[in-house]
Protein backbone atom coordinates (compact mmCIF):
# COMPACT_ATOMS: atom_id res chain seq x y z
CA UNK A 1 0.00 0.00 0.00
CA UNK A 2 2.99 2.50 0.95
CA UNK A 3 4.67 1.74 -2.30
CA UNK A 4 1.16 2.22 -4.52
CA UNK A 5 0.56 5.56 -2.54
CA UNK A 6 4.10 7.17 -3.33
CA UNK A 7 3.48 5.91 -6.96
CA UNK A 8 0.43 8.24 -6.85
CA UNK A 9 2.18 11.50 -5.04
CA UNK A 10 4.61 11.10 -8.01
CA UNK A 11 1.59 11.05 -10.28
CA UNK A 12 0.61 14.30 -8.12
CA UNK A 13 3.81 16.24 -7.83
CA UNK A 14 5.86 13.74 -9.97
CA UNK A 15 8.36 13.77 -6.26
CA UNK A 16 11.12 11.43 -5.20
CA UNK A 17 12.05 10.28 -8.57
CA UNK A 18 13.83 10.79 -11.21
CA UNK A 19 11.32 10.59 -13.87
CA UNK A 20 10.54 12.80 -13.72
CA UNK A 21 13.37 15.19 -11.24
CA UNK A 22 12.28 19.06 -11.49
CA UNK A 23 15.52 19.61 -8.86
CA UNK A 24 17.83 18.99 -11.70
CA UNK A 25 17.26 22.72 -13.09
CA UNK A 26 18.06 24.24 -10.29
CA UNK A 27 21.67 22.44 -10.35
CA UNK A 28 22.02 23.99 -12.93
CA UNK A 29 20.87 27.47 -12.83
CA UNK A 30 22.98 27.66 -9.39
CA UNK A 31 25.80 26.69 -12.07
CA UNK A 32 25.18 28.38 -14.73
CA UNK A 33 24.07 32.33 -15.57
CA UNK A 34 21.86 31.85 -18.27
CA UNK A 35 21.23 29.44 -20.69
CA UNK A 36 23.14 31.45 -23.47
CA UNK A 37 25.62 30.56 -21.00
CA UNK A 38 25.29 27.32 -20.88
CA UNK A 39 24.94 26.80 -24.47
CA UNK A 40 28.48 28.41 -25.08
CA UNK A 41 30.61 26.16 -22.25
CA UNK A 42 28.63 23.06 -23.43
CA UNK A 43 31.42 20.57 -24.29
CA UNK A 44 31.49 18.97 -27.41
CA UNK A 45 32.18 15.54 -26.48
CA UNK A 46 35.35 13.62 -25.18
CA UNK A 47 37.96 12.54 -27.82
CA UNK A 48 38.62 8.72 -27.86
CA UNK A 49 41.99 8.26 -25.77
CA UNK A 50 43.34 4.63 -25.47
CA UNK A 51 44.83 5.81 -22.64
CA UNK A 52 42.10 7.09 -20.45
CA UNK A 53 40.85 4.43 -17.56
CA UNK A 54 36.88 5.11 -18.37
CA UNK A 55 37.57 4.02 -21.78
CA UNK A 56 36.02 0.54 -22.93
CA UNK A 57 37.99 -2.63 -23.66
CA UNK A 58 34.90 -3.25 -25.89
CA UNK A 59 32.23 -1.95 -27.27
CA UNK A 60 30.51 -3.94 -29.28
CA UNK A 61 27.09 -4.33 -28.66
CA UNK A 62 26.38 -7.82 -27.17
CA UNK A 63 22.84 -7.91 -28.79
CA UNK A 64 23.07 -7.25 -32.48
CA UNK A 65 19.15 -8.71 -33.26
CA UNK A 66 17.80 -6.68 -30.37
CA UNK A 67 14.88 -4.59 -31.55
CA UNK A 68 13.99 -1.58 -32.15
CA UNK A 69 12.39 -0.40 -28.68
CA UNK A 70 9.50 0.85 -27.93
CA UNK A 71 8.39 0.46 -24.48
CA UNK A 72 6.62 2.04 -21.23
CA UNK A 73 7.37 1.81 -17.72
CA UNK A 74 6.08 -1.07 -15.65
CA UNK A 75 6.41 -0.95 -11.88
CA UNK A 76 6.54 -4.08 -9.97
CA UNK A 77 2.75 -3.44 -8.96
CA UNK A 78 2.07 -3.38 -12.26
CA UNK A 79 4.15 -6.48 -13.19
CA UNK A 80 2.65 -8.51 -10.51
CA UNK A 81 -0.80 -7.41 -10.62
CA UNK A 82 -4.06 -7.61 -12.61
CA UNK A 83 -2.69 -4.01 -14.52
CA UNK A 84 -0.29 -6.51 -16.14
CA UNK A 85 -2.77 -7.61 -18.60
CA UNK A 86 -3.80 -3.91 -19.57
CA UNK A 87 -0.22 -3.44 -20.09
CA UNK A 88 0.30 -6.53 -22.63
CA UNK A 89 -3.42 -5.88 -24.34
CA UNK A 90 -1.61 -2.23 -25.21
CA UNK A 91 1.82 -3.97 -26.34
CA UNK A 92 -0.03 -6.67 -28.44
CA UNK A 93 -2.26 -3.81 -30.18
CA UNK A 94 0.23 -1.20 -30.96
CA UNK A 95 3.91 -0.83 -32.18
CA UNK A 96 4.95 -0.93 -28.71
CA UNK A 97 7.04 -3.71 -28.13
CA UNK A 98 9.27 -3.44 -24.70
CA UNK A 99 8.60 -3.19 -20.75
CA UNK A 100 11.03 -1.57 -18.31
CA UNK A 101 10.00 -3.57 -14.85
CA UNK A 102 11.34 -2.28 -11.77
CA UNK A 103 13.67 -5.00 -10.42
CA UNK A 104 15.06 -2.78 -7.40
CA UNK A 105 12.92 -0.23 -7.36
CA UNK A 106 13.20 3.19 -5.98
CA UNK A 107 13.17 3.00 -2.55
CA UNK A 108 15.72 0.30 -2.89
CA UNK A 109 13.53 -3.12 -2.21
CA UNK A 110 14.11 -5.81 -4.81
CA UNK A 111 10.86 -6.52 -6.03
CA UNK A 112 11.15 -10.47 -6.52
CA UNK A 113 12.41 -13.10 -5.02
CA UNK A 114 15.72 -13.77 -6.53
CA UNK A 115 16.78 -17.32 -4.51
CA UNK A 116 20.15 -16.16 -4.17
CA UNK A 117 21.12 -16.23 -0.73
CA UNK A 118 23.79 -13.36 -0.78
CA UNK A 119 20.76 -11.09 -1.68
CA UNK A 120 18.14 -12.82 0.58
CA UNK A 121 20.05 -12.55 3.54
CA UNK A 122 20.38 -8.60 3.16
CA UNK A 123 16.31 -8.57 3.89
CA UNK A 124 16.33 -6.02 0.95
CA UNK A 125 13.86 -8.36 -0.96
CA UNK A 126 10.10 -7.91 -1.55
CA UNK A 127 7.62 -10.28 -2.89
CA UNK A 128 6.20 -7.72 -4.89
CA UNK A 129 6.46 -9.70 -8.48
CA UNK A 130 5.32 -13.62 -6.72
CA UNK A 131 6.11 -16.01 -9.83
CA UNK A 132 8.95 -14.17 -11.98
CA UNK A 133 9.13 -17.42 -14.30
CA UNK A 134 5.71 -16.94 -14.82
CA UNK A 135 6.13 -13.56 -15.46
CA UNK A 136 8.50 -14.00 -18.25
CA UNK A 137 7.22 -17.13 -19.83
CA UNK A 138 4.36 -14.30 -20.23
CA UNK A 139 6.40 -12.11 -21.84
CA UNK A 140 7.46 -14.18 -24.27
CA UNK A 141 4.40 -15.29 -25.31
CA UNK A 142 3.77 -11.86 -26.39
CA UNK A 143 6.93 -11.30 -27.83
CA UNK A 144 8.02 -8.36 -25.39
CA UNK A 145 11.61 -7.54 -24.44
CA UNK A 146 12.54 -7.41 -21.33
CA UNK A 147 14.63 -4.53 -19.37
CA UNK A 148 15.07 -4.40 -15.79
CA UNK A 149 15.34 -1.27 -14.11
CA UNK A 150 17.61 -1.14 -11.21
CA UNK A 151 17.72 2.07 -9.11
CA UNK A 152 21.41 1.67 -7.60
CA UNK A 153 22.44 4.86 -6.00
CA UNK A 154 19.37 5.77 -4.35
CA UNK A 155 18.61 3.34 -2.08
CA UNK A 156 16.70 4.06 1.47
CA UNK A 157 16.75 0.39 2.48
CA UNK A 158 20.62 -0.20 2.56
CA UNK A 159 21.48 3.25 3.71
CA UNK A 160 19.63 2.51 6.90
CA UNK A 161 20.56 -1.06 7.03
CA UNK A 162 24.28 -0.17 6.35
CA UNK A 163 25.11 3.65 7.10
CA UNK A 164 28.71 3.10 6.71
CA UNK A 165 27.85 2.41 2.48
CA UNK A 166 26.02 5.89 2.44
CA UNK A 167 26.89 8.83 4.03
CA UNK A 168 27.17 10.07 8.11
CA UNK A 169 26.43 13.62 9.62
CA UNK A 170 28.74 14.77 11.84
CA UNK A 171 26.66 13.76 14.89
CA UNK A 172 27.12 10.23 13.28
CA UNK A 173 23.16 10.30 12.29
CA UNK A 174 22.37 8.74 9.00
CA UNK A 175 22.19 11.75 6.36
CA UNK A 176 18.74 12.32 4.44
CA UNK A 177 18.52 13.68 0.96
CA UNK A 178 14.82 14.83 1.70
CA UNK A 179 12.71 11.72 2.46
CA UNK A 180 15.66 9.87 0.96
CA UNK A 181 19.00 8.23 1.46
CA UNK A 182 21.71 7.58 -1.31
CA UNK A 183 24.20 5.13 -0.94
CA UNK A 184 28.50 5.98 -1.99
CA UNK A 185 28.96 5.36 -5.35
CA UNK A 186 32.84 5.41 -4.33
CA UNK A 187 32.21 1.87 -2.56
CA UNK A 188 32.58 -1.04 -4.30
CA UNK A 189 30.44 -3.46 -2.25
CA UNK A 190 27.72 -0.81 -3.32
CA UNK A 191 28.52 -1.69 -7.47
CA UNK A 192 28.89 -5.42 -6.58
CA UNK A 193 25.64 -5.70 -4.62
CA UNK A 194 24.02 -3.86 -7.28
CA UNK A 195 25.62 -6.07 -10.12
CA UNK A 196 24.80 -8.70 -8.23
CA UNK A 197 21.51 -8.38 -8.27
CA UNK A 198 21.80 -7.28 -12.20
CA UNK A 199 22.77 -11.06 -12.14
CA UNK A 200 20.15 -12.22 -11.23
CA UNK A 201 17.99 -10.55 -13.32
CA UNK A 202 19.77 -11.78 -16.59
CA UNK A 203 19.13 -15.22 -14.84
CA UNK A 204 15.23 -14.72 -15.19
CA UNK A 205 15.64 -13.71 -18.47
CA UNK A 206 15.86 -10.47 -18.54
CA UNK A 207 17.90 -9.23 -21.76
CA UNK A 208 18.75 -5.51 -20.71
CA UNK A 209 19.85 -3.78 -17.24
CA UNK A 210 18.92 -0.44 -17.23
CA UNK A 211 20.68 1.31 -14.44
CA UNK A 212 18.57 4.73 -13.10
CA UNK A 213 19.89 6.95 -10.21
CA UNK A 214 23.65 6.55 -11.50
CA UNK A 215 24.29 9.48 -9.11
CA UNK A 216 25.22 11.70 -6.17
CA UNK A 217 22.69 13.47 -4.20
CA UNK A 218 21.13 16.47 -5.42
CA UNK A 219 23.33 19.34 -4.24
CA UNK A 220 25.92 16.86 -2.75
CA UNK A 221 28.93 19.23 -3.36
CA UNK A 222 27.35 21.37 -0.92
CA UNK A 223 27.85 18.73 1.68
CA UNK A 224 30.92 16.71 0.50
CA UNK A 225 33.27 18.39 2.60
CA UNK A 226 30.95 18.01 5.90
CA UNK A 227 29.37 14.62 5.72
CA UNK A 228 31.52 11.34 6.81
CA UNK A 229 31.80 8.60 4.15
CA UNK A 230 34.60 6.57 2.44
CA UNK A 231 36.31 8.29 -0.79
CA UNK A 232 39.42 8.45 -2.68
CA UNK A 233 41.07 10.68 -4.93
CA UNK A 234 38.92 10.41 -7.80
CA UNK A 235 36.46 12.86 -9.04
CA UNK A 236 32.92 11.97 -8.32
CA UNK A 237 32.69 11.99 -12.09
CA UNK A 238 35.12 9.20 -12.61
CA UNK A 239 33.74 7.14 -9.63
CA UNK A 240 30.42 7.33 -11.45
CA UNK A 241 31.51 6.16 -15.00
CA UNK A 242 33.48 3.16 -13.73
CA UNK A 243 30.24 2.54 -12.18
CA UNK A 244 28.77 1.94 -14.86
CA UNK A 245 32.42 0.33 -17.14
CA UNK A 246 32.57 -2.45 -14.20
CA UNK A 247 29.10 -2.80 -15.05
CA UNK A 248 28.83 -3.64 -18.35
CA UNK A 249 32.64 -5.31 -18.29
CA UNK A 250 29.96 -7.59 -15.92
CA UNK A 251 27.31 -7.73 -17.77
CA UNK A 252 28.57 -8.05 -21.45
CA UNK A 253 29.60 -11.81 -20.93
CA UNK A 254 26.56 -12.92 -20.30
CA UNK A 255 25.08 -11.50 -23.70
CA UNK A 256 22.88 -8.38 -21.89
CA UNK A 257 22.89 -4.47 -22.68
CA UNK A 258 23.44 -2.48 -20.27
CA UNK A 259 21.81 1.15 -20.72
CA UNK A 260 21.67 3.91 -18.15
CA UNK A 261 18.97 6.82 -17.36
CA UNK A 262 20.32 10.20 -17.13
CA UNK A 263 18.80 13.89 -17.28
CA UNK A 264 18.26 15.23 -19.84
CA UNK A 265 19.80 18.48 -19.58
CA UNK A 266 23.02 16.72 -19.14
CA UNK A 267 22.91 16.74 -23.06
CA UNK A 268 23.10 20.69 -22.85
CA UNK A 269 25.24 21.57 -20.27
CA UNK A 270 29.00 20.52 -18.91
CA UNK A 271 29.34 17.97 -16.83
CA UNK A 272 27.60 18.04 -13.49
CA UNK A 273 30.31 17.59 -11.27
CA UNK A 274 28.27 18.24 -8.43
CA UNK A 275 26.19 15.37 -8.92
CA UNK A 276 29.17 13.78 -10.46
CA UNK A 277 27.11 12.95 -14.40
CA UNK A 278 29.30 13.53 -17.10
CA UNK A 279 26.82 12.81 -20.37
CA UNK A 280 29.66 11.54 -22.67
CA UNK A 281 31.68 9.35 -20.22
CA UNK A 282 29.19 7.81 -18.79
CA UNK A 283 27.60 6.93 -22.66
CA UNK A 284 30.54 5.89 -23.88
CA UNK A 285 30.40 2.69 -21.32
CA UNK A 286 27.02 1.76 -22.31
CA UNK A 287 25.22 0.20 -25.08
CA UNK A 288 22.31 2.17 -24.90
CA UNK A 289 22.22 6.08 -23.46
CA UNK A 290 18.19 7.16 -22.48
CA UNK A 291 18.23 10.56 -22.00
CA UNK A 292 15.10 11.92 -20.21
CA UNK A 293 13.80 14.76 -22.03
CA UNK A 294 10.28 15.31 -20.21
CA UNK A 295 9.35 18.54 -21.92
CA UNK A 296 7.90 19.45 -18.30
CA UNK A 297 12.03 19.60 -17.06
CA UNK A 298 12.72 22.18 -19.38
CA UNK A 299 11.73 25.88 -18.06
CA UNK A 300 11.10 29.48 -20.11
CA UNK A 301 13.18 30.06 -22.95
CA UNK A 302 14.81 26.73 -23.77
CA UNK A 303 15.03 25.66 -27.40
CA UNK A 304 13.18 28.99 -28.42
CA UNK A 305 9.83 27.86 -25.98
CA UNK A 306 7.86 30.47 -23.24
CA UNK A 307 6.62 26.79 -22.14
CA UNK A 308 8.40 23.68 -23.45
CA UNK A 309 5.96 21.77 -21.65
CA UNK A 310 3.22 23.07 -24.23
CA UNK A 311 5.42 22.73 -27.00
CA UNK A 312 6.52 18.95 -26.89
CA UNK A 313 7.69 19.30 -30.77
CA UNK A 314 10.23 21.96 -30.33
CA UNK A 315 11.29 20.64 -26.92
CA UNK A 316 12.18 16.78 -28.13
CA UNK A 317 13.79 18.56 -31.38
CA UNK A 318 15.95 20.84 -29.31
CA UNK A 319 17.00 18.34 -26.59
CA UNK A 320 17.43 15.55 -29.18
CA UNK A 321 20.05 17.83 -31.48
CA UNK A 322 21.48 18.55 -28.42
CA UNK A 323 22.39 14.69 -27.67
CA UNK A 324 23.89 14.18 -31.56
CA UNK A 325 26.26 17.06 -30.93
CA UNK A 326 27.50 15.46 -27.63
CA UNK A 327 27.57 12.06 -28.82
CA UNK A 328 29.02 12.22 -32.45
CA UNK A 329 32.55 13.28 -31.90
CA UNK A 330 32.83 9.77 -29.84
CA UNK A 331 32.27 8.13 -33.66
CA UNK A 332 31.63 4.31 -33.09
CA UNK A 333 31.71 4.85 -29.04
CA UNK A 334 28.27 6.49 -29.49
CA UNK A 335 25.60 4.50 -28.09
CA UNK A 336 22.02 3.65 -28.90
CA UNK A 337 19.87 7.03 -28.15
CA UNK A 338 16.53 5.96 -26.36
CA UNK A 339 15.33 8.75 -24.56
CA UNK A 340 12.18 8.68 -21.95
CA UNK A 341 9.22 11.05 -23.28
CA UNK A 342 6.35 12.40 -21.38
CA UNK A 343 3.11 10.25 -20.99
CA UNK A 344 1.87 12.33 -18.00
CA UNK A 345 0.40 15.85 -17.75
CA UNK A 346 2.54 18.08 -15.76
CA UNK A 347 -0.24 19.84 -13.82
CA UNK A 348 2.50 21.72 -11.59
CA UNK A 349 4.41 23.47 -14.25
CA UNK A 350 3.09 27.09 -14.99
CA UNK A 351 1.34 27.20 -18.27
CA UNK A 352 1.40 23.45 -18.06
CA UNK A 353 -0.79 21.53 -21.05
CA UNK A 354 -2.48 18.48 -20.70
CA UNK A 355 -0.82 15.55 -22.56
CA UNK A 356 -3.09 13.27 -24.55
CA UNK A 357 -2.99 11.49 -28.05
CA UNK A 358 -1.15 14.88 -29.83
CA UNK A 359 1.03 15.82 -27.42
CA UNK A 360 2.58 11.80 -27.31
CA UNK A 361 3.03 11.64 -31.04
CA UNK A 362 4.29 15.36 -31.11
CA UNK A 363 7.28 14.08 -29.10
CA UNK A 364 7.94 10.49 -31.17
CA UNK A 365 7.70 12.87 -34.29
CA UNK A 366 10.71 15.54 -33.26
CA UNK A 367 12.64 11.70 -32.28
CA UNK A 368 12.06 10.81 -35.82
CA UNK A 369 12.73 13.72 -37.81
CA UNK A 370 16.22 13.64 -35.74
CA UNK A 371 16.83 9.85 -36.58
CA UNK A 372 15.96 8.30 -32.87
CA UNK A 373 14.44 5.26 -33.67
CA UNK A 374 13.84 4.14 -30.12
CA UNK A 375 12.00 5.39 -27.04
CA UNK A 376 10.36 5.03 -23.66
CA UNK A 377 7.62 6.38 -22.25
CA UNK A 378 6.99 7.22 -18.21
CA UNK A 379 4.17 7.21 -16.28
CA UNK A 380 4.44 6.54 -12.80
CA UNK A 381 1.28 4.47 -12.41
CA UNK A 382 1.18 3.20 -15.74
CA UNK A 383 -1.69 4.93 -17.36
CA UNK A 384 -0.51 5.59 -20.89
CA UNK A 385 -2.71 6.83 -23.57
CA UNK A 386 -4.90 5.18 -25.81
CA UNK A 387 -5.09 5.03 -29.39
CA UNK A 388 -1.54 6.45 -29.88
CA UNK A 389 0.08 5.94 -33.47
CA UNK A 390 4.01 5.42 -32.26
CA UNK A 391 5.10 4.87 -35.36
CA UNK A 392 4.68 8.78 -36.14
CA UNK A 393 6.10 10.26 -39.04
Amino acid sequence: MELLLASLLMVMGQVGTDHPDVSFEQLVQASLDSKNAIVQQAAPGLAANPNDRLMPVNKKDPQTDAPKVKGVYVTAHSAGGARMNTLLKLLDDTDLNSVVVDIKDDWGYITYPTGNPELEAMDTTQKIISDMPKFMTTLREHQVYPIARIVVFKDTVLAKKRPELSYVNPDGTLWNNGKDSFVNPYMKEVWDYNITVAKEAAKAGFKEIQFDYVRFPEGFEKRADTLKYEKDDRSRIDAVAEFVKYAREQLTPLGIRVSVDIFGYAASVPAAEGIGQDFVKISQNVDVICPMIYPSHYSTGWFGAKVPDAAPYVTIDGASKDTHKKLDPIGELKPVVRPWIQDFTASWVQGYVKYGKHEVEEQIRALKDNGVEEFLLWNAVNTYTPNVDYNKS
